[in-house]
C-alpha cells in the first residue's frame, strides 16, 4: 500500500492489534487526523503473528470479541467456544473492513524512536522506512506479549534443520509428519503446541525447565442455534464481564472457603474441572488467591487430577509444579496435553536434572546426552508488557529514556500516563486493569477512557497533559500494595516480570506489571479521576500555563 504524504498527525497510534484497531475506530468516528503505525505486514497483532498449531482463545470467544458495535455482534458467528487463530484473524479483518479502518493504517512501519519536542509540544517519531513523523498525542497500543524471547544457548545459529520461536511460526504450512521435533518450554504456548502436534509428528521431545499448572479447555463447536442464543444475551454477557474481577463470565464463589465442608469443595472442583474454560480458576473460592492453606488444598486436588491422567507416575510427578500454587498466575488451558505423555513417541526431558548445554548442527545437547532433531520449536515466552516499549527509543522531557526510567520497575499513573512523558497515553499500559483482564474487555475500557480524555483536551483548547510525579508515585505504591495481598507475588510469572531469557529479569526481583484490584475497582478509580477534572494530571493550554482548576493531586486508598 502507498504511504500517506502527511508527516504530521494529531494522534499517532502504535500497533494495529486488538487495542489499536479499536482506538483508531474511535478516533476515525471523531474525525481526528490520526494514523496507526504497525511493524507487521498487516493488522491483527497477536493473532497475526502467532500461527503455531494450537493457538486459540482461552477466553470464551463471545466474551473476547468487541462489544462496541451491535452490527458486528449480530453479523459475526463464532464457530468454536474457544476460537482458533485463523478465525480470530479473520474476525479482526472483518471488523477493520466493515468500518474501513485500513485507510488509517500504515504497515511495515516499525517505530524506531519517539522523542518529545518540549518547545513545540509534539512527539517526533522515526520510522523504519526512514520517514520522520510527528504528532501532538502518541498512543501506545503495542500489546502485552509482542516481544518474543529466545533462550540464551550456545550455538543456536548452527542448527541445520528448521527452528523458530512460536511467535515467528512460518505463515506457510509446516509439514511435521514423520519429523523429529523438539519443543523447548512448557508455558501456555508450549502446552498448546504440544497438545496439538503430539499425534502429528514422528517423535516429540519436550524440554521442560519448570512445570506449569494447567486445566482442561473442554472446547466445543458453536451451532447456529447456540449462536442465536448467545446473541440474545450479549447485554447480559458483557454486564457479567464488567462486574467480575477478571472480565470473564466466570464469577468467583462468594462463600468463604471454610464455610463449606471439604466434601462440598471437592464436589465443586470435580464439576469445575470438567466444565469449559477458566471455571476451575475463576469460579473458585477467593481464598485460593490469598490464603496459603486454601491454595495448598486446591493445588493438591489439581495435582491428583494430573496423576490420574498421566500413566507413568514418575512423569506425572515431573509435571506437577513445586514452586508455586495453582492459580497464583494465569492458568494455561489445554487439550490432550497430559495425555500426550502417555504416547510412545513423546518424551520428557527435565532440564532441572539435565540442563541444556548447547544447540548443535543436528539438534540439542544436555549435560547427559545429545539429541538429533529435524525441527526445534522455541516456546520460550516473551519480554512481557514493557518489552515492546523497551524496543523503541522513547525519550521524554529533558531526553529521559523510558527504558532507563523503567529499568527496575515500571512506574505509571493509572497505567495510562507516565510522568516526564507528556501527551503519551497507554490504554493497555503496565499497571493498568487492561493488563490483567480478559483483554478486549480491558482495552475497550482503556480506549474509551483515553478517547474521552482527548475529547476533553480538544474541547478545552488544551495541548499538553502530564501526570504529576506525586500522583504517579502514589499509584505505583498502590499497585505494589495490591501485590502484597496476593499469593501471585511468589510466582515466577510474566505478571511479576520473571523471564530467565531476559537479562535482568531473572529470579530475585518482582516487577509490578499489573493491577491486581480487579476491573470493577480499576474502572471506578479511573472514572473518579475523570470526574474530578483529571486529578493527578497537569493540563496546559497554548500558553503552556495550566488553566484554573485543571488537574490536581490523586488520592488513592487501599
Amino acid at each position: 500500500m502507498s504511504m500517506p504524504s502527511d508527516s504530521h498527525f494529531e494522534v499517532i497510534v502504535i500497533g494495529a492489534g486488538v487495542a489499536g484497531i479499536y482506538q483508531i475506530k474511535r478516533l476515525a468516528d471523531l474525525g481526528v487526523h490520526a494514523t496507526v503505525l504497525e511493524a507487521a505486514p498487516d493488522l491483527g497483532g497477536t493473532w497475526y503473528n502467532n500461527r503455531y498449531p494450537g493457538a486459540r482463545f482461552d477466553s470464551e470467544s463471545y466474551t473476547y470479541g468487541y462489544s462496541f458495535s451491535k452490527e458486528v455482534l449480530e453479523e459475526w458467528h463464532w464457530l468454536e467456544k474457544y476460537s482458533p487463530q485463523p478465525e480470530n484473524l479473520k474476525y479482526l479483518n472483518f471488523v477493520a473492513e466493515k468500518f474501513d479502518l485500513r485507510r488509517h493504517m500504515q504497515f511495515n512501519c516499525r517505530v524506531e524512536a519517539a522523542h518529545f519536542d518540549e518547545a513545540n509540544v509534539q512527539w517526533r517519531l522515526t520510522v523504519s522506512d526512514g520517514r520522520r513523523l510527528s504528532c501532538r498525542f502518541l498512543i501506545m497500543a503495542v500489546g502485552l506479549l509482542s516481544m518474543p524471547t529466545l533462550p540464551r544457548l550456545e550455538g543456536m545459529a548452527r542448527f541445520k534443520g528448521r527452528s523458530f520461536h512460536t511467535f515467528d511460526w512460518p505463515h506457510e504450512p509446516v509439514d511435521l509428519r514423520g519429523k523429529r521435533v523438539a519443543v523447548i518450554g512448557t508455558g501456555a504456548t508450549g502446552i498448546q503446541v504440544i497438545g496439538e502436534i503430539q499425534d502429528k509428528v514422528g517423535d516429540l521431545t519436550i524440554f521442560q525447565r519448570r512445570p506449569n499448572w494447567s486445566a482442561p479447555l473442554n472446547n466445543s463447536r458453536i451451532s447456529p442455534e447456540d449462536m442465536a442464543a448467545i446473541r440474545a444475551r450479549y447485554d447480559e454477557i458483557f454486564a457479567t464481564c464488567a462486574r467480575t474481577p477478571g472480565g470473564f463470565e466466570h464469577e468467583p464463589d462468594r462463600r468463604g472457603f471454610n464455610e463449606v465442608s471439604r466434601e462440598e469443595r471437592l464436589a465443586l472442583w470435580d464439576q469445575l474441572y470438567d466444565e469449559p474454560g477458566f471455571g476451575i480458576w475463576l469460579r473458585n473460592f477467593r481464598e485460593i488467591f490469598t490464603d496459603e492453606d486454601a491454595n495448598q488444598e486446591i493445588s493438591d486436588y489439581i495435582a491428583d487430577r494430573i496423576r490420574r491422567r498421566v500413566k507413568d507416575p514418575a512423569v506425572a510427578e515431573k509435571l506437577i509444579p513445586r514452586d508455586h500454587g495453582f492459580g497464583v498466575q494465569r492458568v494455561p488451558l489445554e487439550t490432550n496435553y497430559f495425555e500426550a505423555y502417555n504416547r510412545d513417541n513423546v518424551h520428557l526431558v527435565d532440564l532441572g536434572e539435565t540442563p541444556l548445554v548447547r544447540v548443535t548442527e543436528t539438534g540439542l545437547e544436555t549435560t547427559e546426552r545429545a539429541f538429533d532433531f529435524d525441527v526445534i520449536v522455541y516456546a520460550t515466552g516473551f519480554d512481557a508488557i514493557t518489552g515492546a516499549y523497551d524496543r523503541i527509543d522513547i525519550r521524554g522531557v529533558g531526553g529521559e529514556e523510558l527504558r532507563d526510567a523503567w529499568r527496575d520497575n515500571p512506574s505509571t499513573y493509572l497505567g495510562i500516563f507516565i510522568h516526564g512523558f507528556p501527551n503519551l497515553l497507554m490504554p493497555n499500559g503496565p499497571q493498568s486493569g487492561s493488563a490483567s483482564t480478559n483483554y478486549p474487555r480491558g482495552i475497550e475500557v482503556g480506549v474509551d477512557w483515553c478517547t474521552a480524555f482527548l475529547e476533553h483536551m480538544w474541547a478545552n483548547g488544551l495541548i499538553r497533559a502530564e501526570a504529576s510525579k506525586e500522583a504517579e508515585a502514589e499509584w505505583t505504591a498502590h499497585v505494589r500494595m495490591m501485590y502484597a495481598r496476593m499469593l501471585m507475588r511468589k510466582a515466577k510469572s510474566w505478571f511479576t516480570g520473571y523471564n530467565s531469557n531476559v537479562a535482568g529479569h531473572e529470579e530475585g526481583t518482582i516487577r509490578y506489571f499489573v493491577y491486581n484490584g480487579g476491573m470493577p475497582k480499576y474502572v471506578t478509580t479511573i472514572n473518579a479521576c475523570a470526574a474530578n477534572g483529571y486529578e493527578g494530571v497537569t493540563l496546559e493550554g497554548p500558553t503552556l500555563g495550566a488553566p484554573p482548576g485543571a488537574g490536581g493531586e490523586a488520592r488513592l486508598t487501599g
